[in-house]
């Protein structure tokens, strides 16, 4: 585990993605340009972390040191697991792997609480997006009251080219979505990837086109969605019921 916070400096923010240390994402100061900014852009792209180019008065308000020399990385909370060391820890579990991919959660309350769904379903880990989405802060540990400790946690560059690798292993994807089939008529058992959309978008249409399956869920009241973590819930103990108690 790693401790969350800021890195100022372009030396400090250099050599920290040069010690392969987790970052959630680069913050560069809008219209600056030189060749210790390049350094730092060049390893950033390599290690396929975000970047983002703000004002001058945002990084100062960020800043903690007063110092950021026109860049800031914010670190992980926690380290980043791999999507073959999920596929290990299944194998080892001798169980049929399931891991939740999450398209584009921005709330780290969303995040938070599906690592710990997750974990309580026995899914085997969680999987995110590099880039537009929120990443292992310390609010997302809060709220995973402890699963993070637990359930591990991939970034990937693309969820859609994961999923297409995954298939080639016998993966199943199914994705939530008002216009599929009732959950409870569907197969949910054997290798199955659950996937998640954004909060206010849903699944992306080339995510959305990797899917097996579009499910569900039943509701009877008066609006016509789920928080995207109840959704997660909901899905993920039918999952359950259908692996252990059908």
């Amino acid at each position: 585990m790693s401790t969350e916070m800021l890195i100022e400096g372009r030396n400090a923010v250099l050599e920290a993605l040069r010690s392969g240390r987790s970052l959630d994402k680069i913050c560069f100061q809008k219209g600056l340009k030189d060749s210790g900014f390049a350094a730092i852009l060049k390893e950033a792209e390599k290690a396929s972390v975000e970047v983002r180019y703000l004002p001058k008065e945002r990084l100062d308000e960020m800043s903690e040191t007063g110092k950021h020399q026109g860049v800031i990385a914010k670190s992980a909370a926690y380290d980043y697991s791999t999507v073959d060391e999920m596929l290990a820890r299944a194998g080892e579990k001798g169980e049929a792997p399931f891991l939740i991919l999450l398209d584009g959660i921005e709330d780290p309350h969303n995040l938070g609480a599906i690592i710990r769904t997750a974990n309580l379903c026995g899914a085997h880990g969680v999987i995110i997006p590099k880039n537009r989405a929120v990443g292992l802060t310390g609010t997302v540990a809060r709220t995973s009251a402890g699963a993070i400790n637990y359930t591990p946690v991939a970034k990937v560059t693309n969820l859609s080219q994961t999923m297409k690798q995954l298939k080639e292993k016998g993966f199943w994807f199914v994705c939530a979505d008002m216009d599929g089939e009732v959950m409870y008529r569907q197969n949910l058992t054997g290798p199955i990837g659950l996937v998640i959309g954004n909060e206010g978008d849903g699944v992306s249409r080339l995510v959305r086109e990797n899917c097996d399956y579009i499910a569900r869920i039943p509701m009877r009241g008066d609006i016509d969605s789920l928080n995207a973590s109840v959704a997660a819930g909901v899905l993920a103990f039918e999952i359950v019921r259908q692996r252990y108690y059908s």
